[in-house]
C-alpha cells in the first residue's frame, strides 16, 4: 500500500506488494526436450516474438516496450524471475522483450499455458501496478513510487537499506515513467541530498530514513 499525497507526506493506497515478491515456481515441462525448452540470452538481446508463445522467466531480467512512429521508446512491463512474457500477453504492436541482463527462460507453447497460470495472473497486476504510477504528479512523487516499487520488486536488504539489484540508466527510468532523462537526474540529485538514495557501482539504493517515512503510513 502507498500513495503520495500534494505536500510530499505518505499515506497509502493498495497496490499489491508488502515485501519482496515471492518467487513463483518453474516447473519444466517433460513433453519437450530440455535444449528445447530451456533457452539463454545475453544483456541486450531481443527474446524472440512468437505467436501463440510464452516465455518464463528463470533467471534475470526483462523489459518490454514499445515505440511510437516518431521512434519514442515506451516501457510495457519489468519482469523478473517466475514472470511470464510474450506476445499473447499483449496486443501492443510493436513489442519487444529487451535482456537487461543475462536472462534464461524457459519456453511455453499454448498446450503448456496451464503451467503459468499464476504468471499470466501475476503479469496482469504487475502491468495494472505501473500503470498506477503513471498517474502521479508531480513527477518526483511519480518516481518515489517507481523506486519504492522497483524495490519490492528487485530489491534485497542491506545494512543501510534496500539495493535494487538490477541497474537501470537515467533514460531507462524516464522511458518507464513517462519523462525526461533530465527530470530524473534532477530529481535524483535531490533525492540524494535528501538523504534518501545511494548510488553504488550502478545501483541504486534506497536508505533506511526513506524507507521509513515511506511505510510510516502502514503503521
Amino acid at each position: 500500500m502507498f500513495e503520495f499525497v500534494n505536500d510530499g507526506e505518505f499515506s497509502s493506497i493498495e497496490l499489491g506488494y508488502s515485501g519482496s515478491s515471492p518467487q513463483r515456481e518453474i516447473r519444466p515441462s517433460p513433453s519437450l526436450p530440455l535444449h528445447l525448452m530451456q533457452q539463454e540470452f545475453q544483456k541486450g538481446e531481443i527474446i524472440p516474438c512468437q505467436v501463440g508463445i510464452l516465455w518464463q522467466i528463470r533467471q534475470g531480467v526483462v523489459r518490454t516496450t514499445t515505440w511510437s512512429v516518431e521512434g519514442t521508446k515506451a516501457t510495457l512491463g519489468l519482469w523478473g524471475i517466475g514472470d511470464a512474457i510474450g506476445e499473447p500477453l499483449s496486443h501492443v504492436s510493436p513489442y519487444e522483450m529487451e535482456c537487461l541482463t543475462h536472462v534464461k527462460v524457459d519456453f511455453l507453447p499454448s498446450g503448456l499455458w496451464y503451467q503459468a497460470l499464476d504468471a499470466i495472473f501475476h503479469h496482469v497486476q504487475l502491468t495494472e501496478e505501473l500503470l498506477s504510477i503513471l498517474h502521479w504528479h508531480p513527477i518526483s512523487d511519480r518516481l518515489k513510487l517507481f523506486l519504492i516499487w522497483l524495490a519490492e520488486k528487485f530489491g534485497r536488504e542491506i545494512q543501510c537499506g534496500k539495493l535494487i539489484d538490477i541497474k537501470l540508466t537515467h533514460q531507462q527510468i524516464a522511458e518507464i515513467i513517462s519523462t525526461t532523462r533530465v527530470t530524473i537526474t534532477r530529481s535524483l540529485i535531490e533525492f540524494a541530498k535528501q538523504g534518501w538514495v545511494l548510488y553504488d557501482s550502478g545501483y541504486f539504493i534506497l536508505t533506511a530514513t526513506f524507507i521509513n517515512q515511506f511505510y510510516r503510513s502502514e503503521s
